[in-house]
């Protein structure tokens, strides 16, 4: 996948991950330990890149696994982690959704989620689903500004060959949107 968009005059690249885009999406993991820890409970680990590619939902395909950077300029400013057909054959499921903190409140986050529904909904898929950890409250306003809507919290979804951190017991605010 390739989407090459403009936000405020500057272009921006989402493609896929590629094995040299590693040190990169580290920098943007390190840079955002606000989310790693309101997530987890603790800040990235050097392994939480290769860990992305084995980490889907307890019943999801790894066929369907699809990793993303985002680029402005030639920087890797953001990463998506996604599952395709899950949970259901016309849903699109976010696990991750990350911007480097310098990149944020610049339109970068929204240009690039809007551009993914559109692909999404190319692809018929008609939904979009993720969640937020209860209390992350940027998360929660970049959600609802985008038009998703909110379920009870509940405990997080069970991943397979992934290990869960000690702070990854928190409530987890599922969300969702219609697209197409």
């Amino acid at each position: 996948m390739r989407i090459e968009l403009t936000v405020d005059g500057h272009p921006v690249i989402v493609r896929n991950l590629e094995p040299a885009d590693e040190d990169g999406v580290l920098g943007v993991f390190a840079a955002c330990e606000d989310w790693f820890v309101a997530e987890t409970g603790q800040p990235s680990a050097p392994g939480d890149v290769q860990s992305s590619f084995y980490a889907v939902p307890k019943g999801a395909d790894f066929d369907d696994k699809v990793l993303l950077v985002v680029e402005a300029g030639a920087e890797i400013v953001g990463f998506v982690d996604a599952v395709r057909r899950y949970p259901h054959i016309a849903a699109v499921s976010i696990g991750a959704f990350l911007i480097h903190p310098d990149f944020r409140r610049l339109g970068i986050g929204r240009a690039v989620a809007e551009a993914l529904f559109t692909a999404a909904a190319d692809a018929d898929f008609a939904q979009v689903n993720t969640h937020v950890t209860q209390g992350w409250e940027p998360g929660r306003k970049f959600l609802a500004a985008l038009g998703f809507g909110f379920s009870a919290p509940r405990p997080p979804a069970e991943t397979v060959d992934r290990n869960t951190g000690p702070g990854e017991d928190r409530l987890v605010i599922p969300a969702q949107i219609a697209i197409g």
